[in-house]
């Protein structure tokens, strides 16, 4: 696609509002290479992490709505906007380019566990340790990974101590060093513990059993009658900038997810294993079924939604 007036005439800024080990920032810097791949522009990453997400949004909004500046961001934006609707919409305040994840979330122990081997005996090792048992989590109340981790304990009647990390790193080396006992995460993020036989999922929050991880059970065969919520990464635009550059930055991006490295990267992560594409309009209407989703759970839960 030919440049709208010359535009982009220099590097692009792409924020991140997480660390770059986690999920993020191993998709942001696909995505960039993917993109620069094929449009010969640079982008530059910028990590913003803290407050699950609400640094990178805050730094982002107060950008240049020039079309220089783009937002890596994850399904937090759009649950945030549930519980507080002056927090911006990803689906109005802003413009999707493209999302590009789309996931389930799993249990995980160390492989070389011996207290516990599977979901059974874990449930069961938990509840004999009076609420000393531990998981890593991110730290956001209301975040897809806190409300799913409280439909399971609601669920199983265990009571275990979440630890907090907002970045990936510290999150999976707490498991690795033995600091907690289990860690809530998504199987992409992990892949290089999985292949090096450190973690092993004992759960899969999915109504049903993907193929790569046959021999997992899911919540639902463990009599936890609740809807999944799915964690999504995509990239987004200000909704004030100019529209020539937007449709540039919506043809690059989904033309970056076509690329053969950001297949293999996708692939490399099980990020192929259900359908994680969405153009434009198809991820607006995953953002806002995720926020009506959000909302319908918030208010069940007694949570303030404003």
């Amino acid at each position: 696609m030919a440049k709208p007036d010359g535009f982009p005439s220099r590097a692009l800024t792409m924020i991140v509002p997480y660390g770059p080990a986690g999920g993020s920032g191993q998709v942001a810097a696909a995505m960039a290479e993917a993109v620069t791949g094929h449009t010969d522009v640079a982008i530059n990453r910028d990590h913003k992490p803290g407050g699950s997400g609400t640094v990178g949004m805050t730094a982002y909004m107060a950008a240049p709505a020039d079309g220089y500046n783009v937002l890596e961001h994850i399904d937090d934006a759009s649950s945030a906007h549930a519980l507080d609707s002056s927090r911006p919409n990803p689906a109005a305040d802003l413009v999707p380019l493209v999302v590009s994840q789309v996931t389930f979330s799993q249990v995980y122990i160390r492989t070389n566990e011996t207290r516990y081997t599977d979901w059974t005996s874990f449930v069961k090792w938990v509840k004999a340790q009076d609420g000393k048992a531990t998981i890593a989590n991110v730290s956001k109340e209301g975040s897809m990974e806190r409300v799913t981790m409280k439909f399971i304990t609601d669920a199983t009647g265990m009571e275990i101590q979440q630890i907090s990390f907002d970045k990936g790193a510290p999150r999976y080396g707490a498991l690795l060093g033995g600091q907690v006992d289990a860690l809530f995460e998504q199987p992409g993020d992990v892949r290089k513990f999985l292949d090096a036989d450190n973690f092993k999922p004992i759960l899969t929050i999915f109504n049903e059993r993907p193929g790569v991880f046959a021999d997992v059970p899911t919540h639902k065969e463990m009599g936890m009658d609740f809807e999944p919520l799915l964690r999504f990464r995509g990239f987004y635009v200000h909704k004030d900038a100019p529209a020539d550059r937007v449709k540039w930055l919506q043809w690059a991006f989904q033309r970056g997810y076509c690329q053969d490295s950001y297949q293999a990267f996708n692939e490399s992560k099980f990020m192929n294993v259900i359908d994680s594409y969405r153009d434009t309009a198809g991820a607006i209407d995953l953002i806002n079924a995720s926020v009506d989703q959000y909302r319908e759970v918030y208010k069940s839960m007694g949570m303030d939604v404003k």
